[in-house]
């Protein structure tokens, strides 16, 4: 594997790309405990040098779905989504996503979101649902059970990528160092339960186009990925100014900037839309159930939802979805979804 790894380095060095089958000859060898942890630093960072292709996304993405622990899923992902960023914008912002996903979830679309604990926010998905009440090392009957009770199940990422921990210690010496690797966005494709529609949030803006052209590879229905271009860059879809959109599947033919009044919503700033950490995200979402966060807030997650249920097929366009959304918000049905998902992940 570390001969593998070294020939597949060199050949970045001097100029080629990786076929999706070199891409997924690396991804495992990149978590094989017998290859040496230089190794892998030498080639995770001469491929960020080189820049990351949609086709080695693909690759590096399908072999740790494939080494991802298996659920007997039934029809769930079939007509589930995902809506989850890859983190790293550093905007500090609340948890966009995870609301979007709970609303979507009172909405009527199975929710099968996965993510982890934060890295470079104050609140990451997982610290945010952990506070109300999701229970993170979940066994298969309870996830299972989470879905027909909440329409809503959390798969952490550290319980379904038992391999990941080989790749660890490389990683977070390659952060400290400040650079970015090709683990940086592969989160949000890994997702094990492998949904038909994805929503998918950026750091950077040179990522949506590659990875819409990954998505369709692993064979997303219907997928958008977004970035938000305001404040530096977030990984949501925000009313805090433009947003860059790039679909996939049956919405390959999406490749567009958005702006706010496109869907009849004023621009909000971005300072709308900070978070702090989980507690106070948690206490800003208990807000939230009764319309006491700022028009911002409120606009921006019946968006980001609205487009999801567009996306999964549930609204017309995301303007329709967003006025979807805003009622669930304030009619009660999402405090009743937090209820339900409260009582799903309960011990018996």
């Amino acid at each position: 594997m570390a001969l593998e790894l070294n020939a597949l380095t060199a050949t970045m060095a001097a100029g080629r790309g990786l076929t999706s089958t070199e891409a997924a000859q690396a991804a495992a060898a990149l978590v094989d405990a017998t290859v040496s942890d230089e190794t892998k630093e030498t080639f995770l960072l001469t491929l960020a040098r080189k820049g990351e292709t949609a086709e080695e996304v693909a690759g590096f993405a399908q072999t740790y779905r494939d080494l991802a622990r298996k659920i007997a899923w039934s029809t769930w992902p079939s007509r589930g989504i995902d809506i989850v960023g890859t983190g790293g914008d550093r905007s500090g912002s609340f948890n966009i996503s995870s609301a979007s996903a709970l609303i979507v979830a009172a909405a009527g679309v199975p929710v099968l979101k996965h993510g982890n604990r934060s890295i470079t926010s104050k609140s990451g998905s997982a610290d945010f649902l952990a506070g109300l009440g999701v229970q993170l090392e979940a066994t298969d009957a309870q996830l299972l059970r989470a879905l027909e009770v909440a329409n809503f199940c959390y798969l952490y990422a550290p319980a379904f990528h038992p391999a990941f921990r080989s790749i660890l210690a490389v990683r977070k010496k390659i952060a400290e160092q400040g650079a970015k690797t090709i683990f940086n966005i592969l989160g949000p494709l890994i997702n094990p339960a492998r949904p038909a529609f994805m929503v998918v949030g950026v750091y950077d803006e040179r990522w949506v186009e590659p990875l819409a052209l990954a998505l369709h590879e692993l064979g997303v229905r219907r997928g958008l990925v977004t970035h938000t271009r305001a404040g530096g860059g977030m990984d949501e879809i925000t009313t805090a100014g433009e947003v860059r959109v790039r679909g996939c599947g049956e919405l390959s033919g999406v490749d567009a900037v958005w702006l706010p009044g496109d869907f009849g919503f004023a621009q909000c700033s971005v300072a709308d839309l900070r978070g702090g950490s989980p507690e106070e995200n948690i206490a800003m979402f208990s807000d939230l159930l009764v319309g006491g966060v700022s028009d911002g807030l409120m606009d921006t997650l019946a968006l980001s939802a609205g487009t999801a249920l567009w996306v999964a097929g549930k609204a017309a366009d995301p303007a329709a979805g967003a006025k979807v959304a805003r009622d669930i918000i304030l009619g009660g049905a999402l405090r009743e979804e937090v209820r339900r998902l409260r009582e799903a992940y309960r011990p018996a």
